[in-house]
């Protein structure tokens, strides 16, 4: 029998408590896979992105500034836990969420996509369950979905 091998993991955040445990199961699925690369996706709403633009356009570099923001976020939540030898990349994209995620992954080649079921805020369970369901329905690759109520005890890292 043939074994199929993930090659590119999609692990896709939106910072969440559960996001953690998302990328906990990211990870291991992609030390799992023999030579397999674990990208690390976030996108910025376009609304968000806009009112922020807006609402401190006087401040030099803004986009920098956030930019800079979002790339301690990532360190500290993820890169600083991947294990050497473990090939990873990371791509922050602004826009409408499930359409930003989809068009990354039939350009990429991606094999999976890995994202939890409840986002960040009660307003975000209710807009990231619906991301979900719509990536689920649309995807042309598999789709793992981890629910938040899986539990910190199957964290592979603290």
């Amino acid at each position: 029998m043939e074994m199929f091998e993930f090659k590119k993991i999609m692990f896709c955040t939106d910072f969440s408590p559960a996001s953690r445990l998302v990328f906990s199961c990211a990870l291991t699925l992609t030390q799992d896979s023999r030579n397999a690369e674990l990208v690390i996706f976030h996108v910025i709403p376009e609304p968000d992105a806009e009112f922020w633009k807006t609402y401190i356009y006087e401040v030099d570099d803004v986009d920098q500034k956030a930019r800079s923001d979002i790339d301690d976020k990532l360190h500290e939540a993820y890169l600083k836990h991947i294990p050497a030898g473990v090939k990873y990349s990371v791509k922050v994209n602004i826009g409408e969420v499930d359409v930003q995620i989809l068009e990354f992954a039939r350009e990429n080649d991606v094999d999976c996509i890995v994202m939890g079921r409840q986002g960040r805020s009660s307003f975000r369970t209710i807009l990231f369950g619906n991301i979900t369901e719509k990536i689920t329905r649309k995807a042309l690759c598999p789709v793992l979905v981890i629910p938040a109520t899986y539990g910190k005890e199957n964290l592979r890292y603290q």
